[in-house]
């Protein structure tokens, strides 16, 4: 097919690969003056009524899936009988041939790859799309390092009532197949998670978890054997990231973290060490942040990470500065009316300092973007801790816990946003992960919402999200005793 030219403009010029479906080729985009790739349905599958479905609805998925982390489609149509779809030309490698020519990758480049995959992934799910073959082969790299997913097609809706795919029929590829997929069972967004796993497991390792002769001793490696231990084959990879790898390759999809964010989340919790988080917020296809405040881990000059007071401590001797300051205004004759915020009355209407400490989530996978936290009292209403993306709720709440330094009793709470229309309610404790009570009133969130809160004096402040419709984002918190 060198040479001809499809749909009065694009000019094949050479064979890019092939697969079992179909052949991808360079062409050149007359009409747009640009190079293009093209995948063209195998001549043997054209009269195949299933294998022609499948192959447009490739292109109905994809033309929905406008990321920046997934291969842009561009045209579809019809030559000689024979279906093609025209996609972005990516001019790079794949995450394959990246790791069979360097081998295991740092571990921070290995995070943030797979991160970017999530990303994408997370985005056609949100869409209702999963892409069933995650592999190092269907993930492109550009020029500039992004990576974008590609080959959707085998993909299929989230939707139950789509059958074009019947349970049983055994799709994929046997190295990075979910044990559900592998039994011929229906697949859900976390059977992606499983392959990406996977995926993370070869860029640490070299090799992916399961290896074998044929198509399915390999599949049934994945619903038998036991996952294997990442640090056993790469000791200087954490134990924080074995175990994310561990759970996202769960033998059982409800044993996986719930959703995608979610283990995007672990990701970026696993990136602490590196002192760089992914910023799975941001628009871009590659941005990352310094981590603020406590949460950075700076290496001094001989390479070796300093050291951190535990937080408990660092509460003391927090509490202890405090009580020395009080003390020192007493003695100097101003009493406790010389206090900031005092003005010689009762002391109502003053402002207190509330301090984001920790993500709270004990009804669901314990983790709800805790690199973010910071965000949400860092005075910068531009930023903001975020939740997870949720196609449905059915857990009581999520939330984040703020710290006022010492017991007080708030009069008022108010909460800025940039994702109006969740709903939330104030509880309080003197513990910071747990004996919880409510002090307001539930409250749907508008730009800036303010809670009147009643109950006590409490030194921990939750902002218990009971419906995150959808997103929710903290961007800043302030707070009245």
């Amino acid at each position: 097919m060198i040479g001809q030219l499809l749909a009065g403009r694009y000019e094949l010029k050479d064979l890019a690969g092939t697969g079992g479906m179909s052949s991808v080729y360079r062409a050149r985009d007359s009409v747009l003056e640009r190079t293009v790739a093209i995948k063209i349905l195998h001549e043997h599958f054209s009269d195949d009524p299933e294998y022609v479905e499948r192959f447009r609805r490739e292109a109905r998925a994809l033309a929905q899936l406008n990321h920046p982390n997934i291969v842009t489609v561009i045209d579809r149509g019809e030559f000689e009988g024979r279906q093609f779809i025209v996609f972005e030309h990516v001019d790079g490698e794949t995450l394959k041939s990246l790791v069979d020519r360097e081998g295991p990758l740092p571990v921070d480049r290995a995070l943030a790859l797979v991160h970017q995959v999530a990303r994408g992934l997370a985005f056609a799910h949100e869409h209702g799309v999963v892409h069933r073959d995650v592999k190092p082969q269907n993930v492109l790299l550009d020029e500039d390092g992004v990576a974008k997913v590609t080959d959707f097609g085998i993909a299929r809706s989230i939707d139950p009532s789509d059958e074009l795919t019947e349970t049983g029929a055994l799709l994929g590829t046997s190295e990075y197949i979910a044990p559900e997929q592998a039994s011929g069972q229906r697949v859900d967004e976390r059977s992606d998670q499983y392959s990406l796993a996977t995926v993370l497991y070869e860029l640490l390792t070299g090799e992916p978890p399961y290896t074998g002769e044929s198509f399915m001793a390999v599949a049934l490696k994945h619903v038998r054997e036991p996952v294997p231990s990442v640090r056993d084959r790469r000791p200087d990879v954490s134990p924080r990231l074995d175990a994310i790898v561990a759970r996202a390759m769960a033998k059982r999809p409800e044993d996986r973290f719930p959703s995608t964010d979610a283990l995007m989340a672990a990701l970026e919790a696993a990136r602490i060490d590196t002192g760089t988080v992914s910023n799975a917020a941001s628009d871009g296809a590659t941005e990352s942040i310094e981590l603020p405040g406590p949460l950075a881990r700076p290496v001094n000059g001989r390479g070796r990470r300093q050291h951190r007071l535990p937080l408990p401590l660092l509460f003391a001797l927090i509490a202890a500065g405090v009580a020395a300051l009080i003390a020192a205004l007493v003695i100097a004759g101003g009493g406790t009316n010389a206090l900031p915020g005092n003005g010689g009355g009762s002391g109502g209407g003053a402002r207190v300092h509330l301090q984001a400490v920790s993500d709270y989530d004990p009804d669901g996978d314990s983790v709800e973007h805790p690199e973010a936290v910071p965000r949400a009292t860092d005075g910068d209403p531009a930023t903001y801790w975020t939740t997870e993306t949720y196609l449905s709720f059915s857990k009581p709440g999520v939330g984040i816990v703020l710290d006022a330094g010492s017991a007080v009793e708030l009069s008022e709470l108010t909460v800025t946003t940039d994702t109006s229309g969740f709903t939330a309610v104030i509880e309080a404790s003197n513990k910071a992960d747990g004996g919880f009570k409510t002090v307001s009133d539930s409250q749907t969130v508008e730009a800036e919402t303010t809670f009147d809160l009643q109950g006590g004096s409490y030194r921990y402040y939750l902002i218990w999200i009971t419906d995150p419709n959808g997103r929710a984002h903290i961007n800043e918190v302030k707070a009245k005793s």
